[in-house]
């Protein structure tokens, strides 16, 4: 995108809509520790999901108006995804808890499909339930979430008792392995080398072609090829690591970033120092809210 073309964007007006000041406040106090940046959209609409348990369109205009797009643009992403709540700004009602009851092929096998029949039976208007599609937990299934709340081999009995406590919050892992622990394992110490010389970029991807290590999405193209080829192409270059999981029996990125998060940060930063990234983005889907906690508490030790 051209100054010119980034220039014109910030200056387009906005028909039609007009900016709640009260709601600006609002937005503004919510998203205060958050950059104003488009590509954090999604983030910022998380932070007022969070915050009101659902999203108006006087704070989605405000919103718009704090990051220099037009309303539409952000309410396209807002209504795009399930997990966010949009409601019309004369609604007064408080929002309900929501559950969503995981109806992939391995939670219909351990019996979602009774689970879900009886649980809207019995919990009636207090929960607004919505069956989703597989949200990465195969191996405790069948799987509900309330909130952000992970609730494993769920059963009635088991929700039941997560609404009336409300137990709407992710848990942190609990057997992740924290900085102190890798760095005295011996953790970083690659990516030490790497970055003081005692190990040069050509050894690393040589001892990846070595390895024979090869890609997992189908193709099996292989890693050092990969590296290479995308470190001769023109720069800014970004590295994306796709934690979604949302295909049926893939959960060993959950599995393994639960255990050692701290591998996955150590091989991310030496394929972006390998390759010649500007920056990393890790991608995790909305129902893995307690990797992403860890991920922060993680990341904010190792910086």
């Amino acid at each position: 995108m051209t100054t010119d073309s980034r220039s014109r964007r910030k200056q387009r007006p906005q028909r039609g809509h007009r900016v709640d000041q009260d709601a600006l406040l609002e937005v503004k106090q919510v998203v205060a520790d958050t950059p104003l940046q488009a590509d954090l959209l999604i983030e910022l609409l998380h932070l007022l999901q969070d915050r009101f348990g659902q999203l108006k369109k006087r704070h989605l205009v405000a919103l718009a108006e704090l990051l220099k797009l037009a309303p539409t643009e952000v309410h396209e992403v807002a209504s795009f995804y399930h997990h966010f709540d949009l409601t019309d700004d004369a609604s007064s009602s408080a929002p309900l808890l929501k559950l969503r009851v995981c109806n992939s092929l391995s939670c219909q096998m351990a019996g979602s499909e009774s689970l879900l029949a009886t649980l809207s039976r019995t919990l009636g208007d207090r929960v607004q339930i919505q069956p989703v599609p597989c949200v990465g937990r195969c191996d405790t299934a069948p799987v509900t979430v309330l909130g952000q709340r992970v609730i494993a081999a769920a059963t009635e009995a088991k929700v039941q008792r997560a609404v009336e406590t409300n137990q709407t919050t992710a848990l942190l892992p609990a057997k992740a392995e924290d900085y102190a622990s890798y760095r005295k394992k011996g953790g970083y110490r690659l990516l030490q080398q790497l970055d003081n010389g005692e190990l040069s970029r050509g050894q690393v991807l040589d001892g990846l072609d070595a390895s024979g290590l090869r890609g997992l999405g189908g193709a099996g193209f292989p890693v050092g090829r990969k590296w290479r080829l995308v470190s001769e192409q023109p720069a800014p270059r970004y590295l994306t690591v796709n934690i979604d999981e949302g295909e049926p029996g893939t959960f060993k990125d959950r599995h393994y970033l639960e255990q050692q998060p701290h591998r996955l940060l150590e091989g991310a930063l030496i394929a972006a120092r390998v390759v010649g990234c500007d920056a990393i983005y890790l991608y995790l889907r909305d129902e893995y809210a307690g990797c992403r906690a860890l991920l922060q508490r993680e990341i904010a030790a190792l910086q």
